[in-house]
């Protein structure tokens, strides 16, 4: 995708290999932003925030550049809401978007040199895009992730916070914060770890063969 297609209704971001349970709910999330949902408007941005952010960071933007180029990218998403024909490929279009936009303040700041060292979205290597494609999946994933978390269960979702915690709590010290027995709480985490595999996100990603799953590590 070029400068100039960052206006135009967007275009497949990678190759099709089917629509999958991840796509449909980008789908029907735009439909819904389309027509004034704003619900969907912040799903859609609690998605790809993160994507974005990792742009910027890339083009070593401090915190108000980095919300400047935000602001910019999703206000060209509201001006193409409505003219868009693939919204399966929004992950692209924000990412070359996200690129273009931190490309030009950091020339307006710094001057055309300045971005020697950073990803210029209109001159990019096919290795460059390669990487690109991988933060607009990890961003997919993690998008995925919390979606599937919030719909679990309250119980469920304590337990798999204070099992996620850096460093990990032992279990004497979760069964404690939670009061629930030290030996209930391995076969209720497996519970609900299995609903979250089963969350259709998410086992859209499992069936991918480039997808891996990430690894809680298990406290004792």
């Amino acid at each position: 995708m070029t400068a100039e297609t960052a206006h135009t209704p967007f275009a497949p971001a990678r190759k099709d290999h089917g629509q999958t349970c991840d796509d449909a709910v980008v789908i029907d999330l735009v439909a819904c932003a389309r027509v004034g949902d704003v619900q969907a408007w912040g799903a859609l941005v609690g998605r790809y925030t993160p994507l974005i952010s990792s742009i910027c960071r890339k083009y070593r933007l401090d915190r108000a550049d980095a919300d400047d180029v935000s602001q910019t990218v999703w206000l060209h998403l509201v001006h193409q809401l409505g003219k868009i024909r693939e919204p399966a490929a929004l992950a692209g279009w924000l990412a070359t978007t996200t690129r273009r936009e931190c490309g030009r303040l950091v020339r307006a700041t710094h001057g055309p040199r300045a971005v020697v060292y950073a990803l210029d979205a209109e001159t990019m290597a096919d290795e460059q895009a390669d990487a690109a494609e991988q933060e607009v999946l990890a961003a997919e994933r993690h998008a995925a992730l919390r979606e599937a978390f919030t719909n679990l269960p309250p119980a469920c979702q304590r337990l798999v916070a204070e099992l996620t915690t850096d460093p990990p709590l032992p279990y004497s010290e979760v069964s404690a914060k939670l009061g629930i027995p030290v030996g209930s709480i391995g076969p209720t985490r497996s519970r609900c770890l299995d609903r979250m595999r089963r969350y259709p996100a998410i086992a859209a990603l499992i069936n991918d063969a480039s997808y891996s799953p990430p690894v809680m590590a298990a406290a004792s």
